[in-house]
């Protein structure tokens, strides 16, 4: 159920099957769920700007039945995210949603 969603106008990430990976492991320790739940995603290329201007950045989106802890993981996300691709953290912004277990659906029902 963690989903993790980062879009960024970068248009040439390297690796992004290995990335992706990095992202799965890391939304899995970071919400102490099974990594067999978790799901990533990365749009790249992505028409956007922060502050007026098209240099790097990146919006990420960040989904949980429970388990977030926002102080924590926004640093923890923008520091992989700087050291993946570059982008500066204050080019970064990050959107957490505590999602209710009824409203997250998954293999014909939902979780609650």
């Amino acid at each position: 159920m963690p989903l993790i969603n980062v879009k960024t106008n970068i248009s040439d990430v390297h690796a992004p099957d290995a990335l992706l990976k990095k992202f799965s492991a890391a939304l899995a320790s970071a919400t102490r769920k099974p990594e067999s739940y978790v799901m990533t995603l990365l749009e790249s290329g992505v028409p956007m700007t922060f502050a007026g201007s098209n240099e790097p950045c990146a919006y990420v989106e960040i989904k949980s039945i429970g388990a977030l802890t926002p102080p924590e993981m926004s640093d923890q996300f923008c520091e992989l995210i700087k050291a993946s691709l570059g982008i500066s953290k204050d080019r970064i912004y990050i959107g957490f949603d505590d999602v209710n277990a009824s409203h997250w659906g998954w293999n014909g029902r939902t979780f609650g």
